[in-house]
C-alpha cells in the first residue's frame, strides 16, 4: 500500500452472455485496462462502437509508474472529456535543466510560445490518470468494463476472432469483430497471434525512488550527469501530485536488482543526493532495464495492437504512454469509418502504417537518448563530456545535450493518405501534422480551436465560404469559416496555418491535417477526403 493513496477495488460481474451459457458477438473487445486499453474505450465509445473492455486486475496501476503526459495526449483527453481532472490535480511544468556534476549546463523551454491550452507537460501518477478515465468511461453505455476477466486464448475466422476467457466463475467463449490488444510490453496477446516483437535491449539499469517529501525544489525536470552524490552515473528528479518526487538513479549492468530495491541501499543514495537532515519516506521502489522493440506489424488480421503491445522505448523522454495514446488516436476513426461501411478495410492497413513510422521515430530518438545517458565506450563518454562542458556558453553544443528528448508528436509526412501541397504554405501545418491549438471565439464566448474541429472530417477556410458541408462519397466534411463561424481573437490561427484569406485546410477525425489549398475548390476537398479514407 501508498502512503498517500488508497487503491480502489472494482467490482468483478458475471456477464449475461457467460450467465446464460451463450456466445455473444461484440463489434470491438479490447484487452488491458490501462491508460492506453482505456483510451480506446473512451475514443471508441464516443464514436458510438459498442465496446468491451477486459483486465485481469480489479485495480488501478500499482505504483505510480508513467508519470510525465505531453501536451498532444492532453489535447486527445481533452476531446475525450477527462484530461480537466488530470491538469487539475497534475503539476505541470515545461522548464528542464541539465547539470553536469554541480553545474547547470543547459535549460530549455517545452513549450516558449504562449496561447495554448494544455500545458507542455503535467506530473500525474499513473493510479490518479486510470482512475479519472475509469469514471469517464462509466458515463458511457458504449462501454462495458469487465474486471477479473483474463483472455487465455484467440482464435481468428475470417470476420470475427473467438476469444477465451477466464473469471472467478468460470471460462467462458466470447467473440468479437475486432480486438485492440492494449496488455503492455509483456502482451499475452502478442504471443498468441505470433507476432514478433524485436529491437535493443541497453544492459543498464535504473532505480525508481518515489519519495514523500516536502521540499522547495522547482517544479521543473532536472537532469544530473556525474553528480558528486552519485558517481560517474547519472539521476532525475520530478515532482508529482501529493508532495511525492520521482527519483530515477542509474545503477550500472552488474546492479543486483533484488538487492538495490531494499530500503537500506535506497536510503543512503536518496540521504547523499538531498542531504542528511531532509526529511522522506519511501513511497515505491522498482528497478528497470531500457528497452527499444516494436513489433513486426501492429495488425495481425482482426487483431490490433497499441502502447506498450506494440513498442517498448526507455522512459526518458516520456515516449511510452503518450505515444500509446496517439496510437489510439489514429486507429478509432478509421476503424469507426471501416466498420459504418463508409470506408474499405484498406484504410485499417493505413494504422500500421502511419504507427509504425511515427514508433520507429520515437525509437530512434529513444535509443539516441540512452546512447548519451549511458555510454558504451570511453570515446563516447569523452565526446558526451564535451557536450555537456560546452553547452554551458555555447549554444552550437545545446542541441547535442541528450538526458531524453521529450515526447512531441511525430508528423506523418509520408503518409499515403496525404494530399501532396500544390502552393506554397509557410509554418509548420504540412499535411499530417496535428493540429496546432489557438484561443478563437464562437457567438462572443470565447474557447479553443481543437474543441471545434470535431470528430469527423472537417473544412477550415479563411473567409466566407460557398457551403456548409462538403461530401465525398458516404462522409459529409462539415465547414467551418474563420472569421464567420470562429473569431480569430488573438490572431493565432492565422499565424499557426498561415492563414491568408482564402487558405483552407482539411482536417482528418484525429485533428491531423489532410491537405491544404490557398483557395476553396469542393473538388478538391472532395478528392482528398477520398484518399484520406482510402477510397
Amino acid at each position: 500500500m501508498l502512503q498517500t493513496y488508497s487503491y480502489p477495488k472494482f467490482a468483478y460481474r458475471q456477464s449475461a452472455e457467460q450467465k446464460e451459457g451463450r456466445v455473444a458477438r461484440h463489434p470491438v473487445v479490447v484487452i488491458g485496462a490501462g491508460p492506453i486499453g482505456l483510451t480506446a474505450a473512451l475514443d471508441f465509445g464516443r464514436r458510438g462502437i459498442a465496446t468491451v473492455v477486459l483486465d485481469d486486475n480489479d485495480t488501478v496501476s500499482i505504483g505510480s509508474r508513467a508519470v510525465c503526459y505531453a501536451k498532444r495526449p492532453l489535447e486527445i483527453w481533452d476531446r475525450l472529456g477527462c484530461a480537466a481532472p488530470m491538469v487539475a490535480k497534475g503539476v505541470s511544468w515545461k522548464v528542464g535543466k541539465v547539470f553536469f556534476e554541480n553545474d547547470l549546463r543547459y535549460t530549455f523551454d517545452l513549450l516558449p510560445e504562449a496561447d495554448h491550452r494544455m500545458p507542455a507537460m503535467i506530473n500525474l501518477q499513473q493510479y490518479y490518470l486510470e482512475e479519472y478515465m475509469i469514471a469517464a468511461c462509466a458515463e458511457l453505455a458504449t462501454v462495458d468494463l469487465r474486471w477479473k476477466h483474463k483472455v487465455i486464448s484467440l482464435r481468428q475466422e475470417p470476420d470475427h476472432v473467438v476469444l477465451t476467457v477466464e473469471t472467478p466463475d468460470g471460462v467462458f467463449t466470447m467473440e468479437a469483430d475486432w480486438v485492440v490488444a492494449c496488455d503492455g510490453a509483456n502482451s499475452d496477446t502478442r504471443k498468441m497471434v505470433g507476432a514478433e516483437f524485436t529491437g535493443r535491449f541497453f544492459q543498464d539499469r535504473f532505480l525508481i525512488a518515489d519519495v514523500v517529501m516536502k521540499a522547495d525544489f522547482p517544479t521543473e525536470r532536472w537532469f544530473w550527469f556525474d553528480p558528486p552524490f552519485h558517481r560517474n552515473q547519472s539521476t532525475l528528479l520530478h515532482k508529482q501530485s501529493d508532495d511525492v518526487w520521482r527519483i530515477d538513479f542509474q545503477l550500472g549492468w552488474d546492479a543486483d536488482p533484488e538487492e538495490e530495491k531494499k530500503p537500506e541501499k535506497v536510503i543512503p543514495r536518496l540521504k547523499a543526493m538531498l542531504g542528511e537532515t531532509t526529511e522522506f519516506e519511501l513511497e515505491w521502489v522498482s528497478i528497470y532495464q531500457f528497452a527499444c522493440r516494436r513489433i513486426d506489424d501492429f495488425r495481425h488480421g482482426r487483431v490490433l495492437f497499441a502502447g506498450d503491445a506494440a513498442h517498448q522505448v526507455s522512459p526518458f523522454g516520456a515516449r511510452g504512454a503518450n505515444t500509446g495514446v496517439q496510437d489510439i488516436d489514429n486507429l478509432g476513426w478509421k476503424l469507426k469509418l471501416v466498420m459504418d461501411g463508409a470506408a474499405p478495410e484498406a484504410l485499417i492497413d493505413t494504422y500500421n502504417e502511419e504507427r509504425a513510422f511515427a514508433a520507429d521515430d520515437n525509437l530512434l530518438q529513444s535509443t539516441r537518448s540512452t546512447d548519451f545517458i549511458t555510454p558504451k565506450s570511453e570515446m563516447s563518454r569523452r565526446f558526451r563530456n564535451a557536450v555537456l562542458e560546452l553547452a554551458a556558453d555555447h549554444a552550437f553544443a545545446r542541441p547535442l545535450v541528450n538526458s531524453g528528448r521529450l515526447s512531441t508528436p511525430t508528423p506523418y509526412v509520408r503518409s499515403s493518405l496525404n494530399t501532396p501541397d500544390e502552393d506554397i504554405f509557410a509554418g509548420g501545418m504540412v499535411p499530417g501534422t496535428n493540429c496546432a491549438d489557438a484561443p478563437i471565439a464562437v457567438a462572443g464566448e470565447s474557447g479553443w480551436l481543437l474543441h471545434h474541429l470535431g470528430d469527423g472530417f472537417t473544412v477550415m477556410t479563411f473567409g466566407s465560404v460557398p457551403a456548409k458541408t462538403v461530401a465525398a462519397g458516404a462522409i459529409s466534411a462539415k465547414v467551418l469559416s474563420v472569421g464567420d463561424d470562429l473569431v480569430d481573437t488573438k490572431g493565432r490561427v492565422a499565424e499557426r496555418y498561415d492563414g491568408r484569406p482564402g487558405t483552407t485546410y482539411l482536417i482528418r477525425p484525429d485533428q491531423h491535417v489532410a491537405a491544404r489549398w490557398r483557395s476553396f475548390d469542393a473538388a478538391k476537398i472532395a478528392r482528398a477526403v477520398a484518399r484520406a479514407c482510402v477510397a
